[in-house]
């Protein structure tokens, strides 16, 4: 199986006319640009803000978090199974080793650390745990971990990847995450693969787990509109690079689904990497990973604009004060200021 990161990695090749980075009077270094596409983006974004570059040396960067009460990042290296730990005064730290699989030594893994990551209103860190095929909660003080999930229908889940937190309504603190094969050796392939499909679940806070979605390729990052009656599901899939849309119930499951946004005109361009992580801002806009970067949409799927750091983009979050948005890409994770506020998820 041809895996995610080795298509976004190899997609990096594609970049024709990247710009240089620029000198920065900063302590850190300026890396890609902002390419705008429509005047809309102006109020969201400046074209000449500077996006630096935080930390490098990581396999695969992933899981950004930002922790409010200690003004810090979280985000991990899914491969290398470790979660790190950046501040202003400290840079990159090791969080928690390992992060995911603590097991003896097994080939069943291709990414056996931790993945996706939030914050949860009560302010617990809540993750998805592709070595331990579950849904998880760690104790940002002890790094003590609680499975919340790990099966449905009696089966192993396959390495759940991306999570997010429904803050209203009588679902308030239900998590929707998707599943995906890419921890596996093999992926679809793998003989540890017990799920017959990879899924879009709803996990509520009783612990019931209902499916969502069960009918996609590869499903990966997912996010909710501020009203929460909107998911969106972004699919990893270089045969149909989307980002779908579903119309929620009251109790949370779809009644409806659509292509909100295709990005096969982006990846053709030469873009790297594919439809990965996202986050939705207070205005119900998506700063969501494709090729190219952090796009940009309009709640109905006008591409405003697209942060390029020059790398594959897995995911972001808003942090610092809500207008800070911080990018994991390929090796490094990256931030750039914005003019809008993040939902905290």
């Amino acid at each position: 199986m041809t895996t995610r990161r080795a298509i976004l990695g190899a997609s990096v090749a594609l970049i024709t006319g990247a710009p240089a980075a620029a000198a920065s009077s900063s302590a850190y270094p300026r890396i890609g640009r902002i390419r705008r596409l429509s005047p809309e983006l102006d109020a969201i974004l400046d074209v000449t803000a500077p996006i630096e570059q935080l930390a490098d040396g990581i396999t695969w960067a992933e899981g950004p978090a930002w922790v409010a009460n200690g003004s810090y990042l979280l985000f991990s290296d899914v491969p290398g199974n470790v979660m790190h730990r950046w501040d202003a005064k400290g840079g990159k730290t090791d969080f928690l080793r390992p992060s995911g699989y603590d097991g003896p030594p097994t080939k069943i893994f291709r990414e056996a650390g931790t993945n996706g990551a939030i914050i949860s209103t009560a302010g617990e860190l809540l993750v998805c745990d592709c070595g331990n095929r579950a849904v998880a909660r760690i104790d940002l003080a002890t790094r003590k971990k609680t499975l919340l999930a790990t099966t449905f229908n009696g089966k192993k889940f396959n390495s759940p990847n991306d999570l997010v937190e429904v803050l209203h309504g009588p679902l308030k603190g239900s998590l929707y995450f998707t599943d995906p094969p890419y921890g596996l050796e093999g992926g679809d392939a793998s003989p540890a693969k017990e799920q017959a499909f990879n899924g879009v679940y709803l996990l509520r806070p009783n612990g019931e787990v209902a499916l969502v979605d069960g009918s996609l390729s590869f499903p990966n990052g997912v996010g909710l509109s501020p009203d929460g009656r909107r998911l969106y599901v972004a699919i990893s899939d270089p045969k149909r690079p989307v980002i779908m849309a579903y119309d929620l119930a009251a109790d949370g499951l779809p009644t409806a689904s659509r292509v909100f946004f295709d990005a096969s005109d982006l990846l053709k361009a030469g873009g790297p990497g594919l439809p990965d992580g996202m986050k939705v801002d207070a205005q119900g806009r998506l700063f969501a990973s494709g090729p190219g970067g952090i796009m940009i949409l309009t709640p109905d799927a006008k591409l405003l604009g697209v942060i390029e750091t020059g790398f594959p983009a897995a995911n972001c979050v808003f942090g610092e004060d809500g207008g800070t948005l911080f990018i994991t890409s390929n090796h490094l994770v990256a931030r750039v200021r914005t003019k809008t506020k993040g939902l905290g998820r």
